[in-house]
């Protein structure tokens, strides 16, 4: 079974994402720090991995360069709120499949998650 991991310190962004995944008929798993999700055992559980650029403690970048030098190659979608250009390239740098600015829409996010998982993606014109 494919897991969506979402990492994200925002309670409210962090229960809609799961409802959108859950909605689409996936998995998903919610975490509200990165230092949560690293303690949790899903790792090896996760095909997809949603991480909050900015958080307290270990942000998502430096969730995703740890996870890396561990040797998980877990594919990401970063979700920021800040859409200053430096972030997404960093983001982009770091090898993300996805680097949304928040709010983004359900459509483009489902997208990123079809692109991780290796999936077909919607046509916007049939939703």
């Amino acid at each position: 079974m494919q897991v969506i991991s979402v990492v994200d310190d925002d309670p409210s962004v962090r229960s809609a994402t799961v409802d959108l995944i859950e909605s689409a008929g996936l998995a998903c798993q919610a975490f509200a720090s990165a230092e949560a999700y690293l303690a949790s055992g899903w790792i090896a559980h996760t095909s997809c991995l949603i991480l909050d650029v900015s958080m307290p403690g270990l942000n998502g970048i430096e969730l995703q360069h740890e996870l890396v030098q561990f040797g998980h190659s877990i594919p990401v979608i970063f979700i920021t709120a800040f859409p200053k250009e430096r972030i997404r390239a960093q983001a982009v740098c770091s090898g993300a499949i996805c680097c949304l600015l928040k709010p983004y829409s359900e459509h483009e996010l489902l997208n990123c998650i079809r692109m991780a998982l290796g999936t077909p993606q919607e046509d916007p014109e049939s939703s």
